[in-house]
């Protein structure tokens, strides 16, 4: 991982750090009204694990579901230029994207990344190329929508990872790792890394 990489991960780092010890100082915000500014980052050893998992890919089309900041962006899209594929990235809000590609620019990487904002779902039902990975990390009511729209859209192989698995008492992520398991061609596990992820693949 070149220098620019790092230095801009080592920037979300610190950032990230902050917001753990003084989680009270950040507005609210929230989906339909405010900025929220909490990064909301799936944190050093999920970005590790996707990368590697994507890297595993041949030209990958990586779909992340929750650019928020960009993040766990940096990580793909660095998986994206070095298996020769390319990232698209959706998110709800602009002043989100617009922070995320200006730290990917920073990055030498917002070459490899489409950014989108608007509707998920919408924007999934879109989509023409077949899919290879997907982290699925935005507001948890969307999980199985986006599902429901990603599913028929997966390429043979791809791979699936679901971040915030181990939230008690989330009605969302019990559904969404109950039914991406019930679907058909769909091996899944979930692993204690970070807030818990069900990573799953499809086909072979």
């Amino acid at each position: 991982m070149d220098r620019k990489i790092h230095d801009v991960l080592e920037a979300y780092h610190v950032m990230i750090r902050k917001e753990q010890s003084s989680p009270r100082e950040l507005p609210p915000g929230g989906r339909d009204g405010g900025q929220d500014m909490r990064l909301r980052a799936v944190g050093r050893e999920t970005g590790q694990l996707i990368n590697i998992l994507a890297k595993c890919l041949k030209e990958p089309v990586i779909l992340e579901l929750g650019t928020s900041f960009g993040y766990s962006g940096i990580w793909l899209a660095e998986a994206a230029r070095a298996a020769g594929g390319k990232l698209i990235t959706m998110e709800l809000h602009e002043y989100k994207s617009a922070h995320a590609k200006e730290m990917a620019t920073k990055a030498g990487l917002a070459d490899w990344i489409d950014f989108r904002i608007g509707d998920a779902v919408q924007m999934i039902s879109e989509l023409t190329d077949g899919i290879d990975f997907v982290l699925v990390d935005l507001w948890k009511d969307l999980y199985l929508p986006c599902l429901e729209a990603f599913y028929p859209k997966l390429n043979p192989g791809a791979i699936v990872v679901a971040d915030n698995m181990l939230r008690p008492g989330d009605e969302n992520v019990r559904r969404y790792g109950a039914d991406i398991r019930a679907k058909p061609g769909i091996t899944s596990v979930l692993l204690p890394v970070g807030s818990g992820i069900e990573v799953s693949r499809f086909g072979g």
